[in-house]
């Protein structure tokens, strides 16, 4: 038999577990991307057109914008910071609105944007179920 002494349920403290390693997760993947396009502005990577100087002008604009967030974001959600996820929200629109609004200059990435909305959606879960958990405990 185990005493609980912050008072927190067993489903408060796996919720906040999952939080905790769905952040983590998302928030190396995110990091990881973020590298890839650093990578990619430097001309290290062999794909036609890589290098900054290259680039069309409107990937000159969104590549260095998302090199940027990308690794900011990753690190906030690594942190577990709310902050990371707000910045992983920007991402996300910035790239539905590169695939889906201009794919004739992005081109389509629906994998990405799918991913977005799974990682986005999970956290939206644990967050209400947060919210939901925390609720009931201040009507006890």
């Amino acid at each position: 038999m185990t005493i609980e002494l912050t008072g927190e349920s067993k489903a408060t403290t796996l919720n906040r577990r999952l939080g905790v390693w769905l952040c983590r997760g998302a928030g190396a993947v995110l990091f990881a991307v973020g590298i890839f396009y650093w990578i990619r502005l430097i001309g290290v990577d062999a794909a036609r057109l890589g290098r900054f100087d290259l680039m069309p002008i409107w990937w000159r604009i969104a590549a260095p914008a998302l090199a940027v967030l990308y690794p900011v974001a990753g690190m906030g959600l690594w942190m577990t910071a709310g902050w990371g996820a707000v910045i992983w929200v920007l991402i996300a629109i910035i790239e539905v609105v590169m695939h889906l609004g201009f794919p004739d200059l992005f081109g389509e990435n629906i994998l990405g944007l799918v991913a977005h909305a799974w990682g986005l959606g999970m956290l939206a879960v644990l967050r209400i179920v947060a919210w939901r958990e925390d609720g009931r405990r201040f009507e006890r």
